[in-house]
C-alpha cells in the first residue's frame, strides 16, 4: 500500500510543479493550464522634453522724428560791414529816386537808413542859382512824396527821429532877394502817422504877396 502511494506521488510531482507556476482550471485528468507571464508589462517612459525658454532681448532703436523740428531758429545779426553795405544800397536807391524827379540831393548824409522815416533835400537840377528845393520822404526806403507841391526857395533838415522830421523854411518879405530872406524861419514838423506823412505845423505859403513866404 505504501509502495503504491510513493509511485503515485512521483508521477504527480511534475504536475504539482506545474500547478505551482500556473493558474489551475482543474488539477487531474483533463486539466487545462494557461500560462500567465509573471513579468510586469514594460512601461515606456519618455524623457522629459520640457522646453526651456531663452529670454529674448529686443534692442530699442533710438526714436527718430519724422516731422520738422519745432525748435526756435536763431539768426545772428549781420556783421557791421554787411549792415553798412545795405544802408549804402538803400541810400543810393533814394538818391536815384531824387535824380529821377529832376533834382540833385544837397547832402546824402541826411538820409538815415536806420530810421523808419527818411528824408533827402534836393535842389532842382536845371536851377542855375541853386534855389527851388524840395524835401523827398521815404518810409523804410520806399518813396512816399515831397513836403510840398511847389518847391521852396531853400530849406534844411533841422532834426529827425525814427518817425518824425523837422524842416526849417527861411521866410521872405515881399521885396527880399533870394539870397537874403529877412523874415526869419518857419519850423515845420512832419510825422509819420499810420503810414501817412502829416505836417504838425503850418507850412508857409509859396507866394510873397501875402506877407512872409517861403519863396
Amino acid at each position: 500500500m505504501h509502495a503504491m502511494t510513493r509511485q503515485m506521488l512521483r508521477a504527480l510531482s511534475p504536475a504539482a510543479a506545474l500547478c505551482g507556476g500556473a493558474v489551475l482550471l482543474g488539477c487531474g485528468s483533463g486539466t487545462k493550464t494557461v500560462t500567465v507571464s509573471s513579468a510586469p508589462p514594460e512601461t515606456q517612459t519618455q524623457p522629459s522634453t520640457k522646453a526651456t525658454t531663452t529670454p529674448t532681448t529686443t534692442a530699442k532703436s533710438p526714436a527718430t522724428s519724422q516731422g520738422t523740428p519745432t525748435g526756435t531758429t536763431r539768426s545772428a545779426p549781420a556783421p557791421a560791414f554787411a549792415q553798412e553795405k545795405a544802408q549804402g544800397a538803400s541810400a543810393a536807391a533814394a538818391v536815384a529816386v531824387v535824380q529821377a524827379k529832376g533834382y540833385a540831393p544837397n547832402d546824402t548824409s541826411q538820409y538815415h537808413s536806420n530810421q523808419t522815416l527818411r528824408v533827402l533835400v534836393g535842389r532842382k537840377s536845371d536851377s542855375g542859382d541853386g534855389y527851388a528845393q524840395q524835401a523827398f520822404f521815404f518810409v523804410n526806403g520806399r518813396y512816399i512824396g515831397t513836403d510840398t507841391r511847389e518847391p521852396s526857395a531853400t530849406l534844411r533838415v533841422i532834426s529827425q527821429g525814427d518817425t518824425e522830421v523837422t524842416l526849417g523854411y527861411p521866410l521872405y518879405r515881399r521885396n527880399d532877394p533870394l539870397c537874403c530872406p529877412g523874415g526869419g524861419q518857419a519850423t515845420v514838423r512832419f510825422q509819420l502817422n499810420n503810414g501817412r506823412l502829416m505836417p504838425l505845423d503850418a507850412i508857409p505859403p509859396v507866394e510873397r504877396s501875402g506877407g512872409l513866404s517861403r519863396h
